[in-house]
């Protein structure tokens, strides 16, 4: 059972541009030595609690703003031109609330955990990724170890984005110890009631505030703190959906900063010879083109994707096959775009982008927007997309 979706109220101009002044004020400020330390970006997610932008998707009974996907999207983009990493924690902390409250609203523990979430603006994680699973968070290997009322539950998680930092987390296993791989669920853990056993580091090229090393999760609680139904269908209806686009989203706030810098530059080469237009005017109308094709897909998809949700019969759409690849190609193009349209733009900057201590410098851009493509491998996504456009046909 799917909880229905209210879309964004009149207010969301006005939090989208809270969450600007975020970005500016505080984000930006923080952003670099993020990125330096691979630190936790504390100073822009407490900023966003105090907005209590945190629960911006939770329907408003609850709490919560009730925004629609496309609202989560221009709030992941303004603060992904700041920092990739504030943006990307945002996007995925909503992919995990989305899951809650379409697929669990209806059930009194969630019911009362999202109004939890608005009052103390919770922030969640997720552990999807398994050692042993190659990837596939489609497959499990561990399983929810049931005793009367109560459950138990190991994973050894290849990467766990901000869990050390989070307030609650979602984590997928098999349904029990008989069950198939695929036969997934998924399980709320309450801080407190789990132990994080780090077991790799976290010293990578970008999105280094995202702070994903691998932890051994354990933990035991109450069985209602299992979602009901399968992850397989919170997986289809929304979690793929939340974070292709709002992912997307923070690709796009990266892309669309780069080219700001590249524009400003462009502009500062153009007062120094009045009535002249410099040779970059062209390259920078050139990569202008891409910019506006990929936040045109990024808008359009989100768009579509809140009319499903809003719709009586729209759930069952996201479940069919054309959706399926519509979701696959936003993915692929959007990480593949966001580092042409980087690495455009540092071609425009030259030596100015190239270093790490000027107005212009897009190496942190770059860095973070080459991660893109590796976020559920494009490789593993097109091998789907093959497999489906062999049956589907497009009416």
């Amino acid at each position: 059972m799917l909880a229905p979706v209210t879309l964004a109220p009149v207010n969301a101009d006005e939090a989208v541009a809270e969450a600007r002044h975020i970005a500016n004020t505080i984000a930006a400020v923080h952003a670099d030595d993020v990125d330096a330390r691979a630190r936790f970006p504390r100073e822009a997610i407490d900023a966003l609690k105090r907005a209590r932008l945190l629960s911006a998707f939770v329907p408003e009974q609850f709490g919560g703003r009730g925004f629609g996907i496309s609202e989560l999207a221009a709030i992941s983009e303004v603060l992904a031109q700041r920092c990739a990493s504030t943006g990307m924690v945002y996007a995925m902390h909503q992919t995990q609330l989305a899951c809650l409250v379409r697929h669990a609203a209806f059930d009194t523990y969630f019911r009362h955990y999202l109004e939890d979430v608005c009052e103390r603006q919770l922030l969640i994680a997720s552990a999807t990724s398994e050692v042993g699973t190659n990837g596939d968070t489609r497959r499990s290997i561990c399983a929810l170890e049931r005793e009367g009322d109560a459950f138990r539950i190991r994973k050894e998680a290849t990467t766990l984005s901000y869990g050390a930092d989070a307030d609650d987390l979602l984590v997928t296993c098999r349904r029990n110890p008989d069950a198939a791989g695929s036969d997934q669920v998924l399980v709320l853990l309450r801080k407190g009631h789990y132990t994080l056993t780090q077991t790799s580091k976290w010293d990578t090229l970008g999105m280094r505030g995202t702070c994903s090393p691998g932890f051994i999760v354990e933990s035991s609680g109450p069985a209602e703190q299992v979602v009901p139904g399968s992850f397989s269908d919170s997986a289809a209806q929304t979690m793929v959906p939340f974070s292709h686009i709002l992912w997307s989203a923070v690709w796009l706030g990266i892309a669309s900063d780069a080219v700001a810098r590249a524009g400003a530059f462009v502009r500062g080469e153009a007062r120094k010879t009045p009535g002249v237009v410099p040779p970059t005017a062209r390259r920078l109308a050139e990569v202008s083109v891409k910019l506006q094709l990929m936040r045109t897909n990024v808008a359009a998809v989100a768009a579509e994707c809140d009319r499903l949700m809003a719709s009586t019969e729209g759930n069952e759409a996201l479940l069919e096959m054309g959706f399926a690849l519509k979701m696959n190609n936003l993915k692929v193009a959007s990480s593949e775009m966001v580092s042409e349209i980087v690495h455009q733009a540092l071609g425009i900057c030259g030596v100015l982008g190239y270093r790490n201590d000027t107005k212009f410098s897009l190496g942190r851009h770059f860095r973070d927007a080459l991660s893109a493509a590796l976020m559920i491998g494009n490789d593993r996504i097109l091998s789907k997309s093959a497999s489906l456009l062999l049956v589907y046909k497009e009416e």
